[in-house]
């Protein structure tokens, strides 16, 4: 090294860059200003679901008023002005000066995050409500809102806009009664949509009438000028009730809906803690169970203590009366608790001072006192009716023991599934065409109808990354059907054996071999009733896939349409005459109408495969009547590709409906599907036949 280098001057160190993060950089968002920053974090989504949880969080207030027995009418009003109005008959909000705040009562309620009569002592003893934001979400989410309180000889109100109060809180007239009138009109710069569902409205609060019984709730819809409609719910038997409207399409085994509505009161260390209890119950001859589960009218759909501590002493007490009546003899095993709650419909309501909830949706509750509340109260209770209804008894214990026998039936089938894939190789079934890669969450299980479209996808497909199992034909209705019956069906059975979460008991949703279950299948009748025989299937079966969000609908296209080179595809009738306009603005020469329909392409050629093909000056349109009559590249391009294919997401957002359906349209009970068929039938605006 040369000594001109060994004394060279060190590099100086870059200058440190003088930070733009500080004091400044942190916002702070004041009174409601979070809400509309993130709208999401507080009503779940700025899409139809948030949109209508306004209305369930104002109304909210009017149920925990009535809960607390001083309430005993809600009514609903869709204006035709955009606004909603909810009012109660109430003790009304206080209007009086809140000592913290040093402004009326009412202004802190409608204007400050997490203030309310839930959070104190004495206002309530139960309440729903989203964690005590609710109003004042509802009031920053709005353009417009307007507060009138009922209260002490005074009519008082306020007006806000954008969550900000305009005035005062003043009075501005006398009254004799009481309660609290919020009219609210939602922000459609935060909303995709503002056009509130009345089914999902009717819905909703025919469910909350239910299950605060004896209270009135009044929905009017006054959106359509000269058209009003106008509902009112009102029910004195509460749960009991309820089970019969759920079972009104089903045969039941016994006439009489056991019901009972209690308050426990349980010792947490030196305090106790009082719970209301209500339980309904009713057998049918279904294969399935239907319990549904509430705490604080909040429906809860993956159950929770109060679910846990009926199923505990359901099975309990069917056993112990069956022992005690010589039903089942000394030999005999024990009814399991799948035994028991095969056709079973049940629900399960429990009102709580504190309910804690596992997630933020509210989907289980996690109130450990609640478990032995609902076991003392319902055991003892259901005891009693077994002895005082000695009929209904013998009903529902013939139909447990039913269920027993074929539960045996279906463990040896089970087992012999399992055994079986066992000896085939890794329990996968033959005809499955498996994807290379291990990765559960990237792989695909596509669903194919036929060996045709199988054959086409396993060409196409993405080898790594998606796997082909084609069915034969028309699968079993599960509807219908026990497990033993379920697991002798070659094409079900191959189903489960490639999902590899087992199912029933044994079901371990970790175990599941792919992200994404596709079902994929032909654009015509056939395909469709496939399709729902699969998703019955998937529904009753393998429910927790679809909660989890595993499960998805293909949507192949209808049309192929070519001019030219141009090659589109269209996946609805309207996206094909779009398509033909848009070809006809383009074109200079040529001309082709826009008008061309589904009655146009009836008259077209179509051959023995299905396939209709037209040509209208120059464009070529082929309507594809299944997944086969596509080559390998243009059923990855439309159906398969991730780039450009249209999957749809199968969710389950009301298990009761989703229940309910199934059952009308797949169920032994001719005479509610026929009427179902005929009510709609004018409603299908294209039917492929």
């Amino acid at each position: 090294m040369s000594p001109a280098k060994a004394k060279a001057a060190p590099k100086k160190k870059p200058a440190k860059k003088k930070s733009d993060y500080g004091a400044k950089q942190i916002t702070v968002l004041e009174g409601l200003d979070p809400v509309r920053k993130r709208p999401g974090m507080y009503i779940g989504s700025t899409g139809p679901d948030g949109l209508h949880h306004l209305i369930w969080e104002v109304v909210d207030n009017g149920i925990d008023e009535a809960m607390a027995g001083h309430a005993s009418h809600v009514q609903i009003t869709l204006r035709a002005d955009g606004f909603v109005e909810v009012s109660d008959d109430g003790r009304g909000i206080p209007v009086d000066k809140h000592p913290q705040a040093k402004v009326s009562a009412l202004e802190v309620v409608m204007t400050k995050l997490h203030a309310g009569g839930k959070f104190g002592q004495g206002a309530y003893k139960v309440s729903g409500g989203l964690h005590g934001v609710g109003v004042s979400v509802v009031n920053a989410l709005s353009t417009d809102m307007k507060a009138t309180v009922h209260r002490d000889g005074k009519v008082w109100e306020q007006e806000y806009k954008i969550g900000k109060p305009q005035k005062k809180v003043r009075p501005v007239g006398t009254t004799r009664k009481t309660g609290t009138t919020i009219a609210f009109k939602p922000d459609d710069s935060i909303f995709e949509t503002t056009d509130f569902s009345w089914d999902v409205i009717l819905t909703h609060f025919r469910q909350q009438a239910y299950l605060t019984k004896g209270v009135k709730i009044s929905v009017f819809d006054e959106r359509e000028k000269g058209k009003h409609n106008a509902y009112c719910f009102y029910f004195e038997g509460g749960a009991a009730a309820y089970v019969r409207h759920i079972n009104r399409h089903k045969q039941p085994k016994h006439q009489n809906v056991f019901y009972i509505e209690k308050e426990a009161a349980v010792e947490d260390g030196s305090q106790e803690l009082p719970i209301k209890v209500e339980v309904a119950l009713q057998y049918t001859s279904e294969y399935k169970e239907s319990v549904f589960g509430f705490a604080n009218n909040i429906p809860n759909p993956e159950g929770g203590t109060h679910v846990a501590g009926f199923r505990t002493a359901l099975t309990r007490t069917l056993n112990s009366y069956a022992r005690k009546k010589n039903i089942l003899k000394e030999k005999d095993d024990n009814l399991s608790g799948e035994d028991v709650r095969e056709g079973l419909t049940s629900v399960v309501s429990v009102k709580v001072g504190e309910p804690q909830f596992e997630g933020q949706t509210k989907a289980k509750l996690g109130n450990t006192e609640a478990r032995p509340a609902v076991d003392g109260v319902f055991s003892e209770a259901f005891g009693i009716y077994l002895e005082e209804h000695p009929k209904d008894a013998e009903a529902i214990l013939g139909q447990c023991i039913l269920a027993q026998r074929a539960r045996k039936a279906a463990k040896v089938a089970r087992e012999s599934v399992l055994r079986k894939g066992a000896l085939e190789g890794l329990t996968l079934p033959g005809k499955l065409a498996d994807c290379s890669s291990r990765k559960a969450e990237k792989c695909e299980l596509f669903i194919v109808e036929g060996d045709s479209a199988g054959g086409s996808g396993k060409q196409g497909r993405d080898r790594e990354t998606q796997a082909i199992l084609p069915l034969r034909g028309k699968i079993l209705n599960t509807e219908r059907a026990r497990i033993d019956k379920l697991l002798a069906n070659t094409e079900l059975k191959s189903m489960i054996i490639a999902l590899g979460t087992n199912f029933g008991e044994q079901f371990q949703i970790e175990k599941l071999r792919y992200g994404k279950i596709v079902i994929m299948t032909d654009a015509d009748s056939d395909g469709a009733h496939i399709r729902t025989l699969l998703l019955t299937f998937f529904f009753r079966y393998f429910r927790e896939l679809i909660q989890a969000g595993h499960l998805y609908v293909a949507q192949p296209p209808l049309y192929r349409i070519a001019k030219g080179k141009q090659i589109q595809y269209a996946y609805t009738e309207d996206e094909k005459l779009k398509m033909l306009a848009a070809m006809e603005k383009g074109t200079k020469k040529d001309s082709v109408s826009a008008k061309v329909s589904a009655d146009t392409l009836s008259d077209d050629k179509v051959d023995e495969t299905g396939v209709g093909e037209t040509t209208i000056a120059g464009v070529n349109i082929q309507r594809y009547k299944g997944l086969g009559e596509m080559n390998p590249e243009q059923l990855w391009e439309t159906t398969m590709d991730p780039e450009t294919r249209t999957l749809n997401q199968v969710t389950i957002k009301d298990a009761e409906k989703a229940d309910e359906v199934f059952d009308l349209l797949m169920g032994a009970e001719v005479a509610p599907r026929k009427n179902f068929i005929q009510t709609h039938a004018k409603s299908v605006a294209y039917l492929d036949v």
